[in-house]
């Protein structure tokens, strides 16, 4: 906030001299939705989500098809108010919940365990205040201004909204996702918020309100109290993010629809997204109604991909939970409505929320301005969250703060169509979960990878989008000259923001800590039992089809298995499989039979997989399903000479 008075001062000349020009700025709308992927409505394609009035907005703005988030929410969140990287701000994780730590902390942790090779830096749990917010800047230049919604920038009341521009703010912390769906919502404003003990500005209303009508409400009043004035509406909806609070009238409407596509059958998603659609819907109207339509820009974005894992069998969610426990309720509701299914697909992109793959970060975006956005257009520009900041200050005519930085371009230019981005390339940082940083230049998306992961060994994967938007082709070994000109890229972002970069661990010991893993290691086994023996492994059917099941073969395919057995019964198998854009096995197809010969003698069994594109999770179904087989290895490999092996005459020196 540093060059706030300068701002202040600088807008109170323009006022004097040019009050018609004041008189012409756009009141601006920012319409976030949490955790919608790009698939998540019939204007992206969705056969199964019902969104008219998002239909309705498309026809009227410039939609975005190359829009990108962060793979979590509080980076992009703070994007958005910055127009810098998280690799600059700091937040680099959905961490805006817990409790802030002191700033002259190091982000790095004091120590990590000897089997981590590297130390990686904390998020930031909060926006900082030194930064001239959106918001700030907008408050000062004579905007009225208000936050409602969700959050997730900071826990304690030192960082909640009003503290960063919010004239109006109608929220509650700690704020992953809402304190209840369902009115009362619980809410204090006294004590230390928590987990248990929200805290906020949010009130109750009759009992049964929805959240998500509720907010709207919040937003149509802000609007109606301030049309005779320029004003920023930062509305930050909670849906679709969980616990996934629904009204049961809407989901029971899509509790028999199929999907002609396939992919997406979560009737309570679909419930949520026709709330927020009703929602956009409620806005819309009221802003024709008002006469504000004309000289408002109105965005809608999401903060990042869909939500792909969260309420899957043997998820955190829905593991160990019984009568009584407080997720009870809501995990009989989640099996009534959506059974085993996750909250969205994002096919044909792969995987989602919380990963780098295009599923976790490409987000729909669609820009509305009457006069300056010609209606119904499209742009495959590459944009993200750092482009807001820029693109509000131009279109309200306020200049940047000085001594700010900001990442990002305005996109006037391409939603006006007078020109295109000056950028060479857009990064994406996010040092979490599976770590890794990505660029995007024109059709080509580079992912680095600070270290292998036993689920993604490949510590440099390439992509062409426009040929293979689920990114099923890693291309890094036959384009090692766009690798070196990417990674090049990403080694000019990581010096110019001032990324924390993973350091090595002084502790780690890459000796019995990493060796000792069984050769067992990536292997489930299901409906059947694993026992080590003799330098072998024993499988011994306990229910029907019993398979080993891995995340561990990834790879291109075709590939090749081949099982060294032994099954004096002998009997049939299969290979089922899954490539890594897709969420669920299909009903049919994607498998492949093989025989074992009934002997007492060890066999070696190959079998061919017609795997297209990258492999996903691997399915090999054994005969012992009323018997005992013996395993030595299985391995699977693929023409360009990758390779997954698990040898089980190691289980002896593994065990001492």
């Amino acid at each position: 906030m540093t060059t706030r008075v300068w701002n202040l001062l600088t807008f109170c000349l323009v006022l004097v001299a040019s009050s018609a020009q004041a008189a012409e700025r756009p009141n601006v709308i920012l319409f976030l939705v949490d955790d919608m992927g790009w698939m998540d409505s019939s204007v992206y394609g969705s056969e199964y989500y019902e969104t008219p009035n998002m239909e309705r907005l498309a026809k009227q703005s410039m939609l975005f098809t190359d829009a990108y988030a962060l793979p979590l929410c509080s980076p992009t969140r703070a994007s958005i108010l910055t127009g810098q990287y998280s690799s600059r701000h700091g937040v680099t994780s959905a961490s805006g919940h817990q409790p802030p730590r002191p700033e002259n902390v190091s982000r790095y942790p004091e120590k990590a365990s000897p089997q981590q090779k590297l130390i990686y830096a904390n998020s930031k749990n909060y926006l900082d205040l030194k930064y001239d917010t959106l918001s700030e800047v907008l408050h000062d230049a004579g905007y009225r201004t208000a936050h409602i919604g969700k959050w997730h920038l900071g826990l304690t009341p030192e960082y909640w909204p009003d503290k960063h521009g919010f004239d109006v703010a109608f929220h509650a912390q700690p704020s992953p996702g809402p304190p209840s769906y369902f009115s009362p919502y619980g809410v204090h404003t006294e004590g230390q918020p928590s987990g248990k003990h929200h805290m906020g500005t949010i009130t109750d209303g009759p009992d049964g309100e929805y959240m998500t009508d509720r907010l709207t409400d919040e937003a149509i009043a802000f609007i109606e109290g301030n049309q005779k004035q320029p004003f920023f509406l930062n509305f930050w909806q909670y849906g679709v993010h969980g616990p996934w609070g629904h009204k049961e009238e809407y989901t029971a409407r899509y509790a028999n629809k199929k999907d002609p596509r396939g992919e997406q059958r979560n009737p309570i998603m679909a419930s949520m997204l026709q709330s927020i659609d009703e929602s956009l819907g409620r806005l819309l109207e009221r802003l024709d109604q008002l006469e504000l339509t004309a000289n408002t820009l109105f965005i809608f974005y999401s903060d990042n991909g869909g939500n792909f894992h969260s309420n899957t069998p043997g998820s955190k969610q829905m593991t160990n939970i019984k009568p009584g426990h407080p997720k009870w309720d809501f995990v009989q509701d989640w099996k009534k409505w959506a059974g085993d299914e996750p909250p969205t697909n994002n096919a044909p992109l792969r995987e989602g929320k919380g990963r780098i793959y295009e599923g976790g970060q490409r987000v729909p975006l669609m820009v509305r301005w009457p006069g300056h956005v010609q209606p119904g257009s499209t742009s495959d520009a590459v944009v993200g969250p750092i482009d807001l900041y820029p693109t509000i200050l131009q279109a309200t005519h306020i200049e940047p703060p000085r001594g700010h930085i900001i990442d990002g371009e305005s996109l006037l230019p391409v939603l006006e169509q007078s020109g295109d981005l000056q950028r060479e390339a857009y990064f994406t940082w996010f040092p979490h979960l599976i770590p890794a940083v990505s660029v995007r230049q024109g059709d080509w998306k580079l992912i680095r990878r600070f270290e292998p992961h036993r689920e993604y060994p490949e510590v440099r994967e390439l992509y062409n989008l426009k040929k293979d938007i689920g990114e099923t082709k890693n291309l890094a070994k036959t384009h090692p000259d766009k690798v070196a000109e990417l990674d090049t890229l990403i080694d000019q972002f990581i010096a110019d923001t001032g990324a924390l970069t993973p350091k090595p661990n002084p502790a780690y010991k890459p000796g019995p800590q990493v060796t000792s893993l069984s050769p067992t290691h990536g292997l489930v086994a299901r409906s059947c039992k694993l026992e080590e023996a003799d330098g072998l492994l024993n499988v011994t059917g306990t229910g029907r089809n019993p398979f080993l099941g891995t995340a561990q073969v990834k790879m291109e395919g075709p590939l090749e298995c081949t099982v060294t057995i032994r099954a004096p019964q002998g009997g049939e198998g299969k290979i089922q499989w899954k490539t890594a854009g897709q969420l669920q096995f299909p009903e049919t197809g994607q498998q492949v039979a093989y025989n074992v010969q009934p002997s007492e003698d060890w066999q070696t069994v190959t079998i061919p997989v017609p795997v297209e594109g990258m492999s996903g999770t691997t399915r090999l179904y054994l005969p012992a399903e009323n018997s005992t087989i013996e395993l030595k290895s299985i391995q699977f490999t693929n023409k360009q000479g990758s390779q997954k092996r698990w040898d089980f005459t190691q289980l002896d020196s593994a065990s001492n």
